[in-house]
Parts: C-alpha cells; sequence; structure tokens
C-alpha cells in the first residue's frame, strides 16, 4: 500500500560539523573536545581523527548539489563554535563566512537551511576551565549563540540549540565513551543541568532578537520495553532507561521538573553527586529551560528489551554480541540487562525495530504538551561495499523505506509530525568507531573523497519525488 506525505512534511538529511568538515585547524579554527579527545591513546577506533574527515569545509558546493540531485528539501546541518568562536573567544570571520556561504549556497539550491548550534564540539580551552560542569560555560554558548544569529539570522530561520544532551552529558561525562572522556556521576549530572540551561537561555536570548524564529531543541529518545511485563524487575528496568534518557531532558523542558524517581534512584548510588546538582539547580533555572518552543527534534535508532537479571540461557556463538553489556553510562541502572528479541540488527548491533518510532512519536505527544515533532535523526550503519562503481545497500534501503513508513503511521494515528532527515547524508567520521561505520546514502572514499550516492539514496530521492512510501 501507497502511503502519501502531507504537502508541507520536509524531507531531509543531516550531518554534524566536526564528522564531515575536517580542516581541523584551517583559516583560525583552535582544537574541540573531540580534537582532543581523538588523540587520547584508546579512545578512538584506530585511532582516527574528525583532521579531514569529508573535507566538506573545501567541498560545501559539490555536497549540496548532490542534496540538489537528490531532491533533499531540508539540511540539518551544525556550526562549529571552535571555528567560529575559537577557544571561545574572540569571534573568527573566516569561520563565519563559511557558513555564510553554505547557507547562501542552500538557498540558490532551494533547500532549506536547518541550524543546530551545539553538535558536541565545544572549544578545548572551555573543557579545560570546567566545560559543561562549569555554570560559566552558558554564558559563553549563549554568546556563540549571538554571533551565529549575527551572522545568518537574516538567511535562517530555523534554530535547533543542543543535538543530544544526553549524549552530551552522560555518554561524556559520566561513561568516559565521548568527548571530554570524564567518568564521574557528578560530573554528567552538572554537565546535563547546564546544558538544558543553555539551551533555554539561548531561546530567550534569539526569541527576543526575533520572534519570528523557529526555535526548538533535538533529543535521543528511545522505547524501553520490559522483557516480561509480568515481572515487577524487568518493568522497573524498564522505567530506569525510560526515566534517564527520555524523561530526564523532557521533563524539564516541558514540565519544568527533573523526574523525582530517577533523581531518588541516583541519590541511592551517589548522595553527594545528587546533592551537587540539586544545588546548582538555582532558582529560575527550570523557568528559563522550560522555554516555549516551535518543534521538538527526535532523534531515533533503536529501543530497548531490558530486564532485571540477564538472559535464562545465554547467547552463544554469533548471538553472543546481542547481549549488550550491564556497565552503564547512568548510575541508576546498574544490574539491568539486555535482551536479545531476535530482531535483524545494524552494523551497530542496534535493532531494526520501525515500529518503535511509531510508539515513541505517540509517547511524546500524548504524555507532554509538546510542539510539532521532526524525526531529526534515524539511520543504519551496514558494511557497505563498491562494487563496479555502486553501492547495493539493500539493508539500509530497506531500513528507510520502514522508518519512513513509520512515520506515516504516526501521522495516520493524529501525531503531528512535521519531516523526517536520514541519517547521515555522507558516510562520515562516526565518533569513537573512527571511519569504520558507514551510515551515508552517500558513500565517501575517504583516499580520494569521491562521492556516489548509493542504492538507499536512490530509493530516498524516489520517496521525495514522490511524497510517498
Amino acid at each position: 500500500m501507497t502511503r502519501s506525505f502531507p504537502d508541507d512534511f520536509l524531507f531531509g538529511a543531516a550531518t554534524a560539523a566536526y564528522q564531515i568538515e575536517g580542516a581541523a585547524f584551517e583559516d583560525g579554527r583552535t582544537a574541540s573536545i573531540w580534537d582532543a579527545f581523538a588523540r587520547v591513546p584508546g579512545a578512538v577506533i584506530n585511532a582516527d581523527n574528525g583532521d579531514i574527515a569529508c573535507d566538506h569545509y573545501h567541498r560545501s558546493g559539490e555536497d549540496v548539489t548532490v542534496m540538489k540531485d537528490l531532491g533533499i528539501q531540508a539540511y540539518r546541518f551544525s556550526t562549529s563554535w571552535s571555528r567560529v568562536r575559537p577557544d571561545g573567544g574572540d569571534v573568527n570571520q573566516k569561520g563565519v563566512d563559511f557558513y555564510s556561504r553554505l547557507v547562501d549556497q542552500l538557498l540558490e539550491a532551494e533547500i532549506l537551511p536547518w541550524l543546530t548550534l551545539y553538535h558536541w564540539d565545544m572549544p578545548q580551552a572551555l573543557e579545560e576551565i570546567g566545560g559543561w560542569t562549569s555554570r560559566d560555560t552558558v554564558e559563553r554558548f549563549v554568546e556563540y549563540a549571538a554571533t551565529m544569529h549575527d551572522a545568518l539570522g537574516d538567511r535562517v530561520d530555523i534554530w535547533t540549540t543542543l543535538n543530544e544532551p544526553w549524549c552530551a552529558s552522560f555518554l561524556s561525562y559520566t561513561a568516559g565513551a565521548h568527548a571530554p572522556g570524564r567518568q564521574s556521576v557528578r560530573d554528567g549530572l552538572l554537565a546535563s543541568h547546564h546544558l538544558l540551561l543553555a539551551h533555554g537561555a539561548t531561546v530567550r536570548e534569539l526569541r527576543s532578537r526575533d520572534a519570528d524564529l523557529d526555535l526548538g531543541v533535538t533529543l535521543n529518545l528511545t522505547v524501553a520495553d520490559a522483557a516480561d511485563p509480568q515481572n515487577p524487575a524487568d518493568v522497573d528496568a524498564a522505567r530506569r532507561i525510560d526515566g534517564q534518557f527520555n524523561r530526564w531532558f523532557l521533563d524539564p523542558v516541558f514540565r519544568g521538573s527533573f523526574p523525582d524517581d530517577i533523581v531518588e534512584d541516583i541519590r541511592r548510588v551517589d548522595a553527594g553527586a545528587v546533592d551537587e546538582f540539586e544545588e546548582a539547580v538555582r532558582p529560575g533555572d527550570l523557568e528559563t529551560i522550560s522555554q516555549p518552543l516551535d518543534f521538538l527534534g527526535v532523534n531515533y535508532y533503536h529501543g530497548e528489551f531490558v530486564a532485571g537479571q540477564p538472559a535464562a540461557v545465554p547467547p552463544t556463538g554469533e548471538q553472543a554480541a546481542t547481549e549488550r553489556p550491564t556497565r552503564s553510562p547512568f548510575p541508576s541502572h546498574e544490574g539491568i540487562h539486555w535482551h536479545d528479541r531476535g530482531l535483524d540488527r545494524t552494523g551497530m548491533g542496534w535493532e531494526v525495530q520501525p515500529e518503535g518510532l511509531t510508539r515513541l512519536l505517540e509517547r511524546v505527544a500524548g504524555d507532554y504538551e509538546v510542539p510539532p515533532l521532526y524525526v531529526t535523526e534515524n539511520g543504519a550503519a551496514y558494511d557497505d561495499e563498491l562494487v563496479g562503481g555502486s553501492v547495493d545497500d539493500v539493508e539500509r534501503a530497506a531500513f528507510v523505506r520502514a522508518h519512513v513508513a513509520a512515520v506515516a503511521d504516526a501521522i495516520d494515528r493524529g501525531v503531528d509530525v512535521r519531516g523526517y532527515f536520514y541519517w547521515s547524508l555522507l558516510d562520515n567520521y562516526e565518533w569513537a568507531w573512527g571511519y569504520e561505520k558507514r551510515f551515508g546514502i552517500v558513500r565517501v572514499d575517504y583516499d580520494t573523497q569521491e562521492r556516489t550516492v548509493k542504492r538507499s539514496g536512490r530509493e530516498y530521492a524516489s520517496m521525495i519525488a514522490a511524497r510517498a512510501v
């Protein structure tokens, strides 16, 4: 059955500055936390870094042409704090000029520019004086946001403050898996609050400058299912996953409070960290965080199938990889086990669960008073091969079709979803995985920088042209 989309539904693609730009120390740009982290022995697969990445800094015009040929309607990209205000200091005009040229290229191609201010690349100099654990960073971030609006506010109408603050706080400051690589319950909690405070303060600042801007935030969210809905331990495991991934960020933004149950879960693990966190949440902070928004970006890759005990029959052989580690970047998750429910998996080992996206969108719209929703990231890594000048990535093509259809299901059920952005336009630097994982609908040869549209890209272009799946 063919499913059609409303005329105003946006089909887009997304990228992030550090993952594609390269030119890491060119034209005044200085080190970000990812430039530093990627040079820590063992932090990144094969000690890869983003110094060159996809060389988008020099090839933006070529990449915009690729998007135009695919029929991409909107391009979600991030600007590099380290390029625009190196070391968090004075404005670097050459860095600003790059983004101004990119926006002009997009508009000339009739592609809507969708700007994200923070996709994890804080200047390393600011990390060295506290990073997101410091309240002063909030003010520095608002200054950077104002700089971008001074430069682009006449041409860019849609602004996202943060991408995935869960990753930028708990995965980065507690688990140590992402830059800056800290491993502290306290630091993760403080970072989560200051990121959200920076979001709210930036919304307030940009709104004061132009009331007509569309302002929002992007959260990575999940659906957490109990392995046995009749088992209280499994149900509690799902509650804790939902609380940490979803409610820890949804509640402050849309309800003006952090979830009490998760605060108490963490207190039982590290009371001192919670005390410092609660002291950091000053009067008026939650009012700032819960500024009215024009949209919410939802990033979805897979769900969570969890239990309070290991699987009865431990996986063996090839199935062993499906039992994820019990170690979590969040202290309230001790004792949670991830079980295998027999779904297909991507090259990242993540379950392919499109119906989870439908349920997630329904849940967010049903449980919170939210503005219109956009799926701002959804994609899959597979082990692509270039054969005869083409990439026949049938698994990714099927992934895209299934998840676009899942969005259509949500719309049919009354959810106000207004767009879908595939992650990613290009194969790119995949954070701690380096260049080993390819998410793109366009293949990048990292030696020659040649771009090749994959089968998935051609099929996505067909969906856009037909406005149907």
